[in-house]
């Protein structure tokens, strides 16, 4: 009978904060404008951006080993955002693809992109290709185009694994700035040491939300953050209610022990 009450308080709860995230999803679709923290990685890409246009070089963007999935999208979504950016000032941009599937829908957002800037010609075919899906014949020849191109500015946002540090580093020694964002937390460590602005943790998915502000996204990760809240205070609560009686019950035995 317990185990039973307790699948049914969980259902509840699972209920409880599902219906959380599509009220704040329905609301801001409707027009309702929820905060969301500028992030401080994202105030360097209108600077990266802005120093390769000075410098005339191309803009590099990498989505790693990212297949059609959850991250790769995301990925995109950012990119997006820079593509548009570049295209207001005729920047250059290069972006290798490792996974085939990612490759068909990151040229049409690169072709998107260039059209919601009012830019349409200035798309180029070659901007986006498939690389490699080899793990370290894909490093090699990002490392390699880093090199020839010298580009000045390089975001890597996406799945990354032992490769990470082989793009940081080459975009090092051509002094680009660097922004990169990963969910491959023993990848971050790596990132931190060799870029110049790191996006952490969750910062990658509400980075994507900030930059389209989709209203979907907006409300999705806000209640998702009002759930986190409240599953905290159901832990807390519980905590509290597990460990006061214990204490009373320690507390009366010392007394009874002391007295006796």
């Amino acid at each position: 009978m317990t185990h039973a009450s307790d699948r049914w308080e969980a259902a509840i709860l699972v209920a409880l904060l599902a219906a959380i995230v599509l009220f704040t999803i329905i609301t801001a679709q409707r027009g309702r404008k929820y905060f969301i923290r500028r992030i401080p990685g994202l105030n360097a890409i209108d600077e990266a951006v802005g120093r390769a246009t000075e410098m005339g070089r191309p803009i590099l963007m990498v989505p790693g080993l990212s297949g059609l999935g959850v991250v790769g999208l995301q990925a995109l979504t950012i990119f997006s955002y820079i593509i548009k950016s570049a295209a207001q000032f005729g920047n250059r941009i290069i972006m290798p693809v490792a996974d085939s599937a990612l490759y068909t829908v990151a040229e049409e957002v690169v072709r998107d992109s260039y059209a919601a800037a009012g830019k349409p010609e200035g798309y180029d075919p070659n901007a986006v290709y498939f690389l490699s899906d080899r793990q370290f014949a894909f490093a090699s020849g990002v490392a390699g185009t880093i090199h020839r191109e010298r580009t000045a500015a390089s975001f890597l946002f996406g799945d990354f694994f032992a490769e990470s540090l082989i793009f940081a580093e080459a975009g090092q020694s051509v002094g680009a700035i660097q922004v990169a964002g990963t969910v491959q937390t023993t990848q971050l460590p790596f990132f931190i040491a060799s870029c110049d602005y790191t996006i952490i943790g969750d910062e990658y998915y509400a980075a994507s939300a900030y930059i389209s502000r989709e209203p979907t996204l907006l409300g999705s990760l806000v209640g998702q953050d009002y759930c986190k809240i409240i599953v905290l205070l159901v832990i807390l609560i519980g905590v509290v209610g597990m460990t006061v009686p214990q204490l009373g019950t320690e507390w009366a035995f010392i007394k009874w022990f002391t007295l006796n």
